[in-house]
């Protein structure tokens, strides 16, 4: 963990200041405006990590102000990056080619044209977040068999990626319950990813309250991901069990004598606590031939739920890239980034997740909440 930080605050840092060293020259010429853009550049630059690192110090207005303002600065940095990355490739072949009007060039112009691109990403990122709000409820309807078990059918309501922190908070929790509730499911299943926040401050910003509005037949059960782990994975799994959902870890739980719920802690587990998560042949051994749910929140090594013959694995994590052009990778990187798949006799489903990590934002991709209707047939 400790090469992971280095290098992104190293990256952090250069990106920062690649941002700093193309922007500074546009000021006018005056000293106080020059002044009072370095401090506000460097207050926005550590808001999020300042605002972590002092939470214990910081009212919970200022805590969440800085915090905010932190994540968005995030997205906006990446844009910023971006767009400034293509003008310096341009600029380039201008140099060769001279295709560029001259008068862009021009101190006036080149300030007119940062207040545009400015604008634009400000208005981009702004539509981002209308649209992370915007939480759709996706169904999916897939048949299993039946084996030993007495039910026809099942009703689950799938969510992962809440990433619970006073960025959003509990207004945002309420709205992701009413679209669970709508959907009227026999079984709650939670693909980790709850939390994104140290569990005393979610405690103190009375963030979780709405999850008591769950109803369902079967109750509520979930998963550890590996924001559970960066926050501390015990005391986010007693914060999480407080509020009415059992976590199911490295573990089966047999439902209503006709299926079982298998729980896989995070693959990051070792990098964290330095013990390795059980095998998933050694979770599945002993268990009765009853049909098989499986949570495991990083959707890698899929053929390992083929040859352990589970029958539906769900899965989060991804969030679909949540910003583009992050959604154009993550294809690349996991075989299901996104939705529904079949491979032999096993379905998964990975879901692009119901809220947010960092930026409060989603441009590429939409949050969601997941209606899986099983039929078990003979």
């Amino acid at each position: 963990m400790l090469i992971f930080f280095i290098t992104f605050f190293s990256f952090y840092a250069i990106s920062n200041y690649y941002v700093f060293s193309k922007t500074y020259p546009l000021l006018p010429d005056n000293w106080l405006i020059k002044f009072f853009f370095c401090i506000i550049f460097g207050l926005v630059v550590v808001a999020y990590v300042l605002s972590r690192a002092l939470n214990n110090y910081l009212s919970n207005f200022i805590y969440e102000f800085w915090l905010t303002i932190g994540a968005i600065w995030f997205a906006f940095l990446a844009y910023l990056i971006l767009t400034l990355l293509i003008i310096d490739i341009l600029l380039i072949f201008n140099k060769l080619l001279k295709f560029l009007p001259t008068f862009l060039f021009e101190i006036k112009n080149k300030r007119i044209l940062a207040l545009m691109i400015f604008s634009f990403i400000s208005t981009f990122l702004f539509l981002g977040n209308l649209n992370k709000r915007d939480i759709i409820i996706n169904e999916l309807e897939v048949e299993i068999q039946k084996k030993k078990s007495n039910l026809d059918s099942l009703t689950i309501a799938l969510a992962s990626d809440i990433h619970l922190s006073p960025i959003d908070g509990e207004k945002l929790l309420s709205k992701i319950v009413d679209k669970i509730n709508s959907i009227n499911p026999d079984i709650i299943l939670l693909a980790g990813d709850l939390v994104d926040d140290k569990s005393e401050i979610l405690i103190r910003h009375q963030i979780g309250k709405s999850f008591s509005r769950l109803k369902s037949k079967y109750g509520i059960f979930s998963i550890n991901g590996n924001h559970e782990y960066i926050n501390g994975v015990e005391s986010s799994v007693k914060y999480i069990e407080k509020l009415g959902i059992k976590m199911v870890r490295d573990t089966a739980i047999f439902i209503d004598n006709n299926f079982y719920i298998i729980g896989r802690e995070d693959s990051v587990k070792f990098r964290f606590v330095g013990e390795h998560r059980k095998t998933l042949s050694d979770l599945v051994k002993e268990l009765d031939f009853y049909p098989k749910i499986l949570l495991d929140h990083t959707p890698f090594n899929l053929n390992e739920a083929i040859e352990n013959n589970i029958d539906i694995q769900l899965s989060g994590h991804t969030h679909h890239g949540q910003i583009f052009p992050g959604n154009l990778i993550t294809p690349l990187i996991y075989e299901i980034s996104w939705g529904y798949k079949k491979k032999a006799n096993t379905h998964f489903y990975v879901t692009s997740g119901a809220g947010t990590w960092g930026p409060p934002v989603r441009i590429g991709s939409k949050s969601e909440i997941v209606k899986i209707k099983i039929k078990f047939v003979d």
